[in-house]
């Protein structure tokens, strides 16, 4: 054997150990991130459903709590194993999932209906951010109630002590989150293991909670108790709030790993935590008020409580990262105006920090624990938001199977509709609790609605009023070249979102100073429905004069829009950019409000009031300030 040959065969062996190594990383990683939120549910779901059958103070029957939970084993079965980890982790855009990846992905399949789709995205990204209220409330508070079951002399400062750490939480957000998520994983599996223990010890005293795998008890519950079991069924959803969460993340850690951390870790210790729960509620019925923590024995309650809040802290922060990352997408889809994003990594891509999201997140928490002041007021908000994301990510994914997949229409129902009966289900069932706090998130829901819906429509006429009185680009460069005006060296890059039309600061420019540039660049930024754009087609360079070129730069809607790094790679398509002889010249709009809009009143106005709050272009597209020349203008819609 060669020597090239032994080094090749001593190189594969370690190669395959390297993935290997990197896949169990990522399925521990998964396992902190991913699932934090579904992962504390047991802290609080088996303790509403079991009080919303059997009512405050009444003791729970056999048939009752073993009714319960067979629909917890079956939610988890059903919603979150076969609807989630087997079939829309299948469905992934470019390798990234969540809600708007799959608007983007059904949008770009469908020939009509693609503002039906979109109606669709905005409805699933609005009901997040209620969701991402919610979350961090309603886990921290449940968890600092630990305290309570220690001695009923610290129940005064449960609320203060949960305001606490909220605001040291969301305070900690713009160091970033990559060097805490190294510890997430660890922490995370410790609580799995730690809740699987108790509930498994539970579970040897009283073995016939074993007898809720039988789907039957489940059905034979709903049946048999009318409005009552709708009730129990809109408490029993909380096991799966956070299955959303495993989608959103696909692109963090991939399709492998977090299917492995769910099957082998997860599901198993959710499962035995949820029965055990059931055995010690059938051995004392006065253990409902709160399960979760008289699994443990007094010694391990103090620790108890610091692992929960651990945990819920790790599920409060995947929650508010996806916030951050839903409103990037929202940006980029042109469904909200720029708001200022800040990279808290220098290799990992997805680390942003966005300072007003994370100011209106932390008024959002800090408002429903105030207002709410318990886990059981505010577990009645929850269910909302999180089933009408699962309603309309399941109409989205039968879009993306029978468009994309391929599949025939019926094929595609046959495999989704059960599903989707499933969640309009749920969702019924958590309608009932609109007047009990539900209303937070529907009200939050809406608000977010109008505000992306009036974005987008007052976005569409602005661009077709603007481009009425604009000018058609080639005529007037073959103008230019013929008579040229005054020129000054230097490139100048006018930047616009129509390439065929002349942008309105060369106009300004041509109109007022009656000077060009040596070279000119109408320079075109597009966002393109897919996470990434490969480098390699970053960059389309087209000559339109001798003097005059047109660039068009393309970004996923994951991506943050670089221009001065994006245009370095125009050097290797031909075109010799020197950041320190360039300037880059913004047209600055000035809205006001047209006698006769195309919008209301109303709406007009919101429009122009988030026009003024957006972020600036420059800082936007991380040109430097420096380099940037704004010309401003007035238009009215």
């Amino acid at each position: 054997m060669t020597q090239d040959a032994a080094s090749a065969g001593e190189a594969l062996p370690h190669a395959a150990t390297t993935v290997r190594n990197r896949f169990w990383l990522l399925t521990l990683g998964s396992i902190g991130v991913v699932y934090g939120d579904i992962g504390t549910s047991p802290l609080y779901a088996v303790r509403e459903s079991v009080l919303a059958a059997a009512g405050p103070g009444n003791p729970a029957s056999e048939p009752v709590v073993l009714g319960i939970l067979s629909l917890i084993v079956w939610a988890l079965i059903l919603v979150v194993t076969l609807k989630y980890v087997v079939i829309l982790l299948r469905a992934d855009n470019n390798g990234e999932g969540g809600t708007l990846a799959l608007m983007a992905l059904a949008h770009r399949a469908v020939q009509r209906g693609g503002s039906t789709v979109m109606l669709l995205g905005i409805v699933s990204a609005a009901l997040f951010y209620g969701d991402a209220m919610i979350t961090p409330a309603l886990s921290v508070l449940s968890a600092v109630e630990g305290l309570k079951v220690v001695t009923p002399a610290l129940e005064p400062y449960v609320v203060p002590l949960t305001v606490v750490i909220l605001i040291a939480l969301f305070a900690v957000q713009s160091r970033g989150t990559a060097k805490v998520a190294t510890f997430f994983g660890p922490i995370t599996l410790v609580w799995f293991i730690a809740i699987a223990l108790a509930g498994l010890w539970q579970i040897a005293q009283n073995p016939a909670v074993l007898w809720a795998f039988n789907p039957i008890h489940g059905v034979s519950f709903v049946l048999g108790h009318g409005l009552i079991g709708l009730l129990t069924l809109g408490a029993v959803f909380l096991v799966v709030t956070g299955a959303e969460a495993l989608y959103a993340d696909l692109g963090h850690f991939g399709r492998g790993p977090i299917r492995t951390a769910w099957l082998t870790v997860v599901l198993p210790a959710l499962t035995i935590n949820y029965l055990g729960q059931g055995a010690l509620v059938l051995a004392d019925p006065k253990a409902i008020e709160n399960p979760f923590f008289l699994l443990f024995p007094n010694w391990a309650l103090l620790p108890m409580v610091g692992l929960a809040t651990a945990a819920t802290v790790i599920a409060s922060q995947a929650v508010i990262t996806g916030a951050y990352s839903i409103t990037q997408q929202a940006i980029q889809l042109g469904l909200l105006p720029r708001l200022e994003i800040r990279h808290t990594s220098a290799t990992q891509v997805g680390q942003i920090y966005m300072p007003r999201v994370n100011a209106l997140l932390l008024a959002g928490v800090l408002l429903l624990v105030l207002l709410f002041r318990s886990s059981g007021a505010l577990a009645s908000a929850y269910g909302i938001a999180v089933t009408g994301t699962m309603v309309v990510t399941a109409m989205m994914a039968f879009v993306v199977i029978w468009k994309v997949w391929k599949w025939s229409p019926w094929t595609a129902a046959a495999l989704i509709v059960p599903f989707l009966l499933i969640d309009l289900t749920f969702l019924g069932a958590n309608l009932l609790k609109v007047f009990e706090g539900g209303w937070m998130p529907l009200a939050f829901g809406a608000l977010v609605m109008v505000l992306m819906y009036s974005w987008r429509r007052g976005s569409r006429l602005l661009f077709e009023k603007t481009r009425k009185s604009e000018v058609p680009l080639d005529p007037l460069v073959a103008t230019l070249e013929r008579r040229p005006p005054h020129r000054v060296p230097g490139t100048a890059v006018f930047l616009t979102s129509d390439p065929t039309c002349a942008p309105t600061a060369m106009m300004h420019s041509l109109k007022h100073y009656k000077v060009l540039h040596e070279k000119n660049v109408i320079l075109t930024i597009e966002h393109a429905p897919v996470p990434r754009i490969d480098p390699e087609e970053r960059v389309q360079i087209e000559p339109i004069g001798e003097t005059f070129s047109r660039v068009r730069l393309r970004f996923g809607f994951m991506e943050q829009p670089n221009v001065p790094k994006a245009l370095a790679i125009a050097r290797r398509l031909g075109w010799q950019f020197d950041i320190m002889s360039t300037s880059f010249f913004l047209s600055r709009r000035a809205l006001k409000p047209a006698a006769h809009s195309g919008m209301p009143v109303w709406q007009d106005r919101l429009f122009i009031g988030l026009a003024r709050s957006a972020n600036d272009a420059a800082d936007h597209f991380q040109i430097p300030t420096e380099r940037v020349v704004e010309v401003g203008t007035q238009v009215t819609i």
